[in-house]
């Protein structure tokens, strides 16, 4: 019974550091835990709990948004960053020659993504393995970097919430409202 309490603490904790809770008072917690499993009154009623809940989630939310714009703020007045009418910027690290691709086709890249603190969340380049995916069957602002680059071009992204994986966020890495940034090599149209 130790282990599967702990087992089960373990896997909640995950849950909500996946939700971006970080900072709770385990005490507090365990007697939440334990006054709905023993059925004891709660100190605080579920409605309230629901509300407080929320309420706190949509403040983190919206911390994460206005951190991701903020950035993007700065980020705009760089020496060669250009910002599109969508909110998609991008650096042009090497320019390529080749065709563009249309939405329709797939591509073969080599990237490396990051959150706004360097945090690396995916990158082809580090396993050494270059994608292959159809364009539109990307995020947003992926489909519409990669509309516009040459093939043989190497761009930085840096990509808005709502042009990413917005307010869902993906995986245990992006949490909703993450602004991105990727490099990306686009290295051929298949």
């Amino acid at each position: 019974m130790d282990k599967l309490s702990y087992s089960l603490g373990v896997l909640v904790a995950q849950n909500l550091k996946k939700q971006g809770i970080s900072e709770v008072k385990p005490t507090d917690l365990a007697k939440g835990i334990e006054d709905v499993i023993f059925e004891n009154e709660l100190q605080i009623p579920l409605n309230e709990a629901n509300e407080l809940l929320g309420a706190h989630m949509q403040e983190k939310a919206k911390a994460k948004a206005e951190q991701g714009l903020l950035f993007l703020e700065q980020n705009a007045k760089k020496a060669g960053i250009t910002t599109l009418p969508s909110g998609l910027q991008y650096e042009v690290i090497s320019a390529g020659t080749g065709p563009k691709p249309k939405a329709t086709d797939k591509v073969t890249t080599h990237y490396h993504g990051t959150l706004i603190d360097g945090q690396v969340f995916d990158s082809s380049v580090e396993r050494n393995e270059p994608a292959t995916f159809p364009v539109n069957g990307v995020i947003p602002g992926w489909v519409e970097a990669l509309q516009l680059m040459p093939t043989g071009s190497k761009w930085k992204l840096f990509i808005p919430y709502n042009l990413a994986y917005g307010d869902q966020g993906a995986g245990p890495m992006i949490a909703p409202f993450s602004t991105l940034i990727f490099e990306i090599e686009l290295l051929s149209i298949n």
